[in-house]
């Protein structure tokens, strides 16, 4: 089955640009919008795979759009790439908050685009197997993608999820922001380091509730640790 592609930009030649880049390889189905609405439009009838997004769209922004995309009940985990100009850290981390995947910067080859989506198909599809986990009543589900505290299902996002599931299965270990890329995210990805750091943010926010973010503790100068302990 084709990847259903959504593909919002307003450069006419950039979208003929992808679209053709990724038709040719057989595997994709691409959708157009030139703007932020007419993708939103596009979402009541169509339910993608993956957004590529354009990150300066006239009228409703990119982050604007992926902002909305995020807060959406059926749509939310539908992973996105943001296309933009826009190569500074702080612009990236900004997309990162509110939910971007990955971003490719303009101007950007077909060949490094369509490694950017395989990645990031690969690290948001569904976990296999595995049982349910608990720490201190922090409980997660690989199976039915679900963590839940109590009777309170969370709310998590797909790599705030596979990342919590790594922590949880390996507990008590100090691993480096290195070490979290090529185990949560996978090698061979186009992720910088500082993105471990967003994430860890968005996972500690979404456990806070009762406490559980005290469970992921920031060990200086080296990373991260999952454990219930001081």
């Amino acid at each position: 089955m084709a990847v259903k592609v959504l593909l919002i930009e307003d450069e006419a030649a950039i979208r003929e640009m992808v679209a053709m880049s990724l038709l040719a390889r057989g595997s994709y189905s691409v959708h157009q919008a030139d703007s932020g609405e007419a993708g939103l439009a596009l979402l009541e009838v169509l339910v993608p795979d993956l957004v590529l997004l354009d990150w300066m769209l006239p009228g409703m922004s990119g982050i604007e759009f992926a902002r909305r995309l995020k807060k959406h009940p059926t749509h939310r985990e539908i992973p996105i790439i943001i296309l933009t100009a826009r190569g500074e850290e702080e612009d990236k981390v900004r997309g990162l908050e509110v939910g971007a995947d990955d971003f490719v910067t303009k101007p950007f080859s077909p060949r490094e685009l369509l490694a950017r989506i395989k990645a990031v198909l690969r690290r948001t599809a569904p976990i296999p197997g595995g049982g349910q986990v608990n720490v201190e009543g922090l409980a997660l589900d690989p199976v039915a993608h679900r963590v839940w505290v109590g009777e309170d299902t969370l709310d998590i996002g797909p790599t705030e999820f596979r990342l919590l599931r790594f922590f949880m299965t390996h507990p008590d270990r100090v691993f480096s922001r290195a070490q979290l890329l090529d185990n949560v995210w996978g090698t061979n990805v186009y992720v910088e380091e500082r993105t471990v750091d967003v994430h860890i943010r968005r996972l500690r926010n979404a456990i806070a509730g009762r406490g559980h973010d005290r469970l992921i503790q920031t060990v200086r100068g080296t990373g991260y640790r999952f454990s219930a302990r001081p």
